[in-house]
């Protein structure tokens, strides 16, 4: 009897993994590509990652609703789509905050994350690998600096201890890849290694000539909802699955649509993207440190000189009330020509102040001076070098104009970011000087009034004790340091006119200077540090918009398709057609590989449709023609949601009839490069619609003859299924998860080890 049990366990396809509770419901779920990991989000928008094992490995929420999510092609980070148009990137050991970035202003629908799988080959000329050379010029790459008590995620770091950021941006190791988002207004963003900005499109821009009725017609889409957006693996082309109006002459399609858009861009200059990518987002965490780091030296500087005029206020109120009509300068000065000591300031020296209050302050203004020192010298100067390092790469990439006009780099913006960068440089030297000559001058003023304090309240005392100070060094801070801050000037972010004079004659030498060494700013000494800064970020920003702009312009449709009518149009009808997509490769004659894309839906219940409870299957072949099936699936099974597997087989998921003698539901594979697939014609006199002309060919699902799994379960969307490790995740209505393993060659696999 056992060994029936066990032949008849054996023969059950599909085994069960894993059945297990869950907390709350599940919207979406992403295996990784790489590792035994299962990313899902709730109804919550909490974000769990699970192993297969179903160990979780963390949980985080990002306080607003999550509405898409994709992995990293390498598995190691995972974008987040949110409904404010908010793309987050996430490290995917610990689930901590790696980039965040918002390129739409409406909810994030769907998100693809595709990498390069083409040669090294460019134009038909092979292309040596670019190689990143700051590593052999410099140490690794600065943090930004801690900041104590502010909120995390400030100043674009999570955690200061950890360079997380500069790990998604090290692209030096990474594969070309591209991040494509589109939002449920029917704009579509790209990013390389999701992090620079590439390009952006609005699909209801698009005016294509669609063969109608035997002629060809302009069409436009109107109130567009994406669906579905992938790239294919050679980046050549994008997919689109959207619902709208398809606005033709005389009528309007109301229905779901088929777009192929040409990226053809990304894959010809995928050489020179991914050299100006690698050189502006390592560029763009440099000035996130820079910005940090000004930051948090403007605050700290800030807190040591309020607590500085705090104290030293009231000696002006003392004053006031000994009726006496001078400044806190001018009775200090009195003090150090050795007149007598008025009653303020004694009383202030001896009472208000005393030894302990002066060595306090003095440890917080001199510390504030040291510690920005620090900054300066670990974070912002290495930072500012780097920078300048990186844009002369560019610069020089700029000067290839064959190659880099193609893409957007400018040669005159990207030399004026260059000189910016310099004059940075310049400008960090500058405060360099100004911090140290205010932190000397602060020291030796605290020492002489040490002196003061200790003389006037007649303590006998060694001479030795005191620390040296100089009489003229303490006058020139009484005159020019007392009641002002160049320090806090120079690092001044505010929009307010901060211009510093310079005199007529340093003036003459910064124009003989500008003649001689090539550069043509010449008010540059009239900045200050953080205004330089902003000018520098600025001038980056309009250099990096060129390639930005150049390549949404290249990004064109080739093709669009009217596949089914939907009669009632919403914003909320494109979410509401599981889809899926995929690029599977084909051997061509010339010994050659290919990618073909197949694409797969439910088709949505009509009233008035005679296609009813079928997937579409589609596929588009080299020289961009479309062919189809539609599979029937039989009375009393409902599709649920479907996935296209590796080997070009189709998973669906199945609501069967409920009875207490049959299985609730039901998962099964089709071999999709078998079915008979019916080749669409370019037009029609009688429909507009493509898949009308398969309504005579539709092919009749008889789970019987497949391989088919009982699920002693209702199930719901998503259904996750991991083509690189053989398994698939089912959601049940009642909260539970069931994982199963789809390739019996991974079982043995897993046994084995």
């Amino acid at each position: 009897m056992e060994t029936d049990e066990e032949d008849v366990s054996r023969i059950v396809p599909f085994q069960l993994q894993f059945d297990k509770p869950l907390a709350s419901q599940i919207k979406i779920a992403e295996w990784n590509p790489e590792k035994d990991l299962l990313a899902m989000v709730t109804e919550d928008s909490k974000i769990l990652l699970h192993r297969f094992n179903w160990q979780r490995l963390w949980t985080i929420s990002p306080g607003r609703c999550i509405t898409s999510l994709c992995w990293r092609p390498d598995g190691k980070a995972i974008a987040i789509g949110l409904q404010d148009g908010t793309i987050s990137l996430h490290d995917v050991e610990n689930g901590k905050l790696l980039r965040s970035m918002k390129p739409h202003t409406v909810a994030v629908v769907c998100l693809n994350w595709e990498d390069d799988a083409g040669e090294e080959v460019s134009d038909g000329n092979f292309v040596a690998k670019y190689e990143d050379r700051t590593s052999r010029f410099f140490p690794p790459a600065p943090r930004a600096p801690r900041v104590p008590g502010l909120v995390p995620g400030e100043t674009g770091f999570m955690d200061e201890s950890e360079n997380l950021s500069q790990e998604l941006s090290n692209s030096s190791h990474q594969r070309f890849n591209i991040l494509c988002s589109a939002d449920k207004d029917g704009v579509i963003s790209f990013s390389i290694f999701g992090i620079f900005p590439i390009g952006k499109i609005d699909i209801h821009d698009f005016s294509v000539s669609c063969p109608l009725a035997n002629q060809h017609v302009d069409c436009k889409l109107l109130n567009a909802s994406i669906s579905k957006v992938v790239l294919s693996k050679d980046l050549c082309h994008l997919t689109v699955l959207c619902s709208g109006e398809l606005q033709v002459p005389e009528h309007d399609l109301h229905g779901f649509h088929c777009l192929t858009l040409d990226t053809s861009i990304f894959y010809k200059r995928r050489n020179e993207l991914h050299q100006v990518a690698q050189q502006a987002s390592n560029i763009e965490d440099l000035t996130e440190v820079i910005r940090a780091s000004l930051s948090v030296m403007s605050k700290q500087w800030s807190d040591a000189m309020h607590t500085f005029h705090d104290k030293f206020g009231s000696l002006s109120s003392l004053i006031h009330d000994h009726g006496l009509d001078s400044t806190p300068q001018e009775e200090f000065l009195s003090l150090i020509g050795g007149a007598r000591t008025s009653p303020a300031v004694h009383q202030f020296l001896v009472n208000s102040l005393g030894e302990v209050g002066l060595k306090r302050i003095s440890k917080v203004v001199c510390g504030a001076g040291k510690e920005l020192q620090v900054i300066v010298l670990e974070h912002l100067q290495p930072a500012a070098e780097m920078i300048g390092f990186r844009i002369g790469e560019l610069r020089g990439l700029s000067k290839w104009r064959s190659r880099y006009q193609g893409i957007g780099l400018d040669e005159t913006l990207i030399s004026h970011a260059t000189e910016k960068s310099g004059m940075l440089l310049i400008q960090v030297q500058r405060f360099m000087r100004v911090l140290s000559s205010s932190v000397q001058q602060f020291s030796n003023f605290f020492n002489w009034l040490h002196k003061c304090v200790k003389m006037l309240m007649s303590e006998p005392s060694d001479q030795h004790q005191f620390l040296a100070f100089n009489s003229e060094l303490v006058i020139l801070f009484l005159k020019y340091l007392y009641d002002q801050d160049p320090v806090k000037r120079l690092l001044e972010s505010t929009e307010v006119d901060h211009s510093i004079e310079v005199d007529s004659e340093t003036m003459e030498r910064v124009e003989e200077l500008a003649h001689f060494g090539g550069f043509t700013d010449l008010d540059y000494l009239r900045r200050t540090l953080a205004k330089e800064f902003q000018q520098m970020e600025s001038c980056f920003k309009e250099a990096f918009r060129m390639p930005f702009t150049t390549i949404s312009k290249k990004i064109l449709c080739q093709n669009l398709s009217p596949l089914f009518p939907i009669e009632s149009i919403s914003k909320s009808a494109s979410s509401t057609v599981p889809t899926s997509i995929s690029y599977y490769k084909e051997a061509m004659h010339s010994k050659q590989h290919s990618f073909v894309d197949y694409i797969t839906f439910i088709l949505p219940d009509e009233p008035s449709s005679e296609l009813a409870n079928c997937v579409v299957v589609m596929r588009c072949l080299m020289n961009n023609d479309l062919e189809a099936v539609l599979l029937c699936v039989p009375d009393g099974y409902r599709c649920v949601d479907l996935s296209l597997y590796k080997e070009c087989q189709l998973v669906l998921l199945l609501n069967g009839p409920s009875s207490e003698n049959l299985e609730k539901a039901c998962m099964t594979i089709v071999q999709a490069d078998d079915l008979p697939f019916v080749s669409i014609p370019n037009s029609d006199d009688s429909s507009p619609w493509k898949l009308h002309e398969l309504k005579d060919s539709i092919v009749y699902l008889e789970v019987d003859s497949l391989k088919v799994r009982g699920i002693p379960h209702s199930v719901i969307a998503p259904l996750a299924v991991s083509a690189s490790r053989g398994v698939a995740c089912v959601f049940a209505t009642r909260k539970r998860a069931l994982v199963y393993i789809l390739d019996e060659d991974e079982d043995e696999i897993s046994d084995a080890e």
